[in-house]
């Protein structure tokens, strides 16, 4: 049988090797330190929990609307309202299967073959996947340190062509914890506001910010932009819900009114009662956030610190989600034992196999001298895993 080429051609994920590695080193019995998740490490709070149950013992357990239950859409658009001052309608809600369902059904209902979607790198690993699946082409903006990893006005305007179709901006970002001010927000919305470009924002981390700042939307900015941008959002990393799948869309009604009809005849709705749990989550008590912010802040802190003291490292302090991003440009080609690190994926490999440190290397984020490393884990595991990484490049 031949197989699709569009199958085929698809990269497996980095971020999930590397977890399957440090767990099959961890069923033998080896301790692993691993810095490889891309979920919180705090429960999902027992109200959301509790609500959860009693849908069940109600027997909510039923076919909804494909969009949400009502009860959802309201409780999102509270949501947006109270974070971001916009207010959405009804009929420009539409939930999904986690906020990567809702980037896939995006990129299919808006991208046509040979469609360009700019991307920024670093760039979280399914984006560009996504894309190519849904036909498009990938269309790659480098960025670096000396921007903080963020995209400029003008990087964008460099890359915009007639087939640009989208661009994708992740603030705050996977894998670099990079979060947009507001004069780097407008210099994009200089170069879109008209131009006939879909936004497509992902913000899932928005409530994960430090140092006492607040998310901004690039919606914001500007009328013009709220007009031609979706808004991506979800339960997974504000709410430790990973393995619920909820997420949502928020933009113009003509693109979420094609989402629906695709999300209908392929996943059919977010799991019934996940849906009142979901209510519950975004309406409840929300302080646990601010405990959770000022725990991550401190995880932040120490391993900033102690990677900014190892040889052959730097580190930038990540302004949002849980990641750090250290660059390895000091360990080119510098030999450990007998492995050369001439790439990320030679030190991932080298401090893995000899230290059992689980990272996951920049080739999977689009660059090969950087690493991510999440603070979503205890502080305990985080000093002993710089003490195992500062010995192993020693």
């Amino acid at each position: 049988m031949k197989y699709a080429d569009r199958a085929l051609a698809i990269q497996p994920s980095a971020t999930l090797a590397i977890n399957a590695k440090a767990k099959e080193l961890q069923s033998k019995g080896i301790k692993v330190i691993s810095f490889g998740a891309g979920e919180p490490d705090f429960d999902t709070p027992d109200y959301i929990k509790a609500a959860c149950k009693k849908s069940l013992d109600a027997g909510f357990t039923k076919y909804t609307a494909s969009e949400g239950i009502p009860g959802l859409i309201d409780g999102i658009i509270a949501s947006l309202k109270r974070d971001i001052g916009v207010a959405f309608e009804k009929n420009q809600i539409c939930t999904a299967i986690g906020a990567k369902h809702a980037i896939y059904a995006i990129l299919l209902v808006t991208v046509n073959p040979g469609d360009e979607v700019i991307i920024p790198s670093p760039y979280w690993v399914s984006y560009i996947e996504m894309v190519a699946m849904a036909g498009g082409k990938p269309v790659i903006v480098d960025t670096d340190e000396s921007t903080g990893f963020k995209m400029t006005g003008e990087m964008l305007k460099e890359k915009i062509t007639k087939k640009t179709k989208a661009v994708i901006l992740n603030s705050p970002s996977n894998p670099t914890g990079a979060v947009y001010n507001r004069q780097e927000l407008q210099s994009l919305v200089n170069v879109l506001e008209n131009q006939d470009i879909l936004v497509i924002s992902d913000e899932i981390y928005d409530k994960l910010i430090y140092d006492g700042e607040k998310h901004l939307s690039i919606v914001q900015l500007s009328e013009k932009i709220l007009e031609k941008t979706v808004i991506i959002n979800g339960l997974s990393k504000s709410y430790s819900m990973t393995g619920w799948r909820v997420g949502y869309a928020a933009g113009p009604k003509e693109i979420i009114s094609l989402m629906k009809n695709w999300i209908s005849h392929s996943t059919s709705m977010v799991t019934s009662f996940v849906q009142q749990a979901s209510v519950e989550a975004l309406n409840g008590d929300q302080s646990f956030i601010d405990g959770w912010v000022k725990t991550y802040q401190e995880r932040r802190d120490v391993l900033v610190e102690g990677l900014n003291q190892i040889p052959g490292l730097t580190c930038l302090k990540p302004q949002g989600a849980f990641y750090v991003y250290p660059s390895i440009h000091g360990l080119i080609g510098k030999t450990f034992g007998n492995k050369v690190i001439n790439n990320a994926m030679d030190l991932a490999g080298y401090l893995l196999e000899d230290h059992q440190v689980a990272i996951v290397p920049g080739e999977a984020f689009g660059n090969t001298q950087n690493f991510r490393m999440s603070f979503a884990t205890s502080m305990e595991n985080i000093k002993e895993g710089l003490v195992r990484i500062k010995k192993a490049l020693s």
